[in-house]
């Protein structure tokens, strides 16, 4: 049985590097057509990659944060590719805004996180109703665990979940999908740059794994992105409303299992 994702145009945010860039190489490999929506500029190596398996994906460097951007950017996809077939909202950086920082920061913290979910899902959804598509969140088992000191990312990402939940249930009659995934802790560039802050990030990423049931080690980005693709598609044709954990068994199994 195909994944029924050949020619689908999938929009990707965040999707140049990270848990994002690899949704958008199992698309490229399965026939589907990517885009990518970055707030950096094309990574010329992966951008070929891709290209070279489907000429017509598309990049659009934008910030996410900025409404019209984000307009003129659908509106340009729609121009270029005439459907949506799907959206993965994926974008966002834990930003360490705690309870000190200030009310400014925090909703500061909550455009980069949580609102341009919205946005685009309000841009696209048209669109996602006419090919009656699949929306797939992004969000963290921070919101399960807490983390200490991200007051604005576990609010953003226990959002995301709420909205996940809300857009199922608005759209659950004209055959819309809407998904989140929740990862634990995954070795994407972001992450391997935080851990480069550490005195000693040897040390600190073993402290990590060592807390993670599943084989002690960190989650691969590609087993992110294999379950979005198939939230995304025919496979999971009567799914809706679901929160998907994908963390080695961190959130939900004793950590101090040896």
């Amino acid at each position: 049985m195909e994944l029924g994702l050949k020619e689908k145009v999938i929009i990707v945010t965040g999707g140049g590097s990270g848990i994002g860039a690899s949704v958008v190489d199992k698309l490229s490999l399965i026939g589907a057509t990517p885009v990518i929506i970055d707030k950096s500029n094309p990574d010329d190596t992966f951008y070929e990659i891709i290209k070279k398996r489907c000429p017509k994906a598309v990049w659009k460097t934008l910030n996410l944060c900025d409404d019209q951007d984000c307009k003129h950017a659908v509106k340009d996809i729609l121009t270029k590719l005439s459907r949506i077939d799907g959206l993965v909202n994926n974008a966002g950086i834990n930003d360490a805004i705690g309870l000190s920082a200030g009310p400014n920061e925090f909703r500061k913290s909550l455009d980069r996180n949580l609102v341009h979910y919205y946005t685009m899902a309000n841009l696209c959804i048209k669109e996602l109703i006419k090919t009656k598509g699949a929306i797939v969140n992004v969000s963290s088992k921070v919101v399960l665990t807490g983390q200490s000191g991200t007051s604005a990312y576990a609010a953003a990402k226990g959002g995301i979940l709420a909205l996940t939940r809300e857009w199922a249930a608005e759209h659950s009659d004209c055959g819309l999908r809407v998904n989140a995934i929740i990862p634990g802790e995954v070795m994407t560039p972001m992450y391997e740059k935080w851990l480069e802050d550490f005195k000693t990030p040897d040390e600190k990423l073993k402290q990590i794994t060592s807390r993670i049931p599943l084989e002690k080690r960190m989650t691969k980005v590609e087993e992110l992105a294999m379950p979005i693709v198939f939230l995304l598609s025919q496979w999971a044709g009567h799914i809706t409303g679901q929160f998907l954990v994908v963390d080695g068994g961190y959130s939900h199994l004793d950590r101090a299992l040896t």
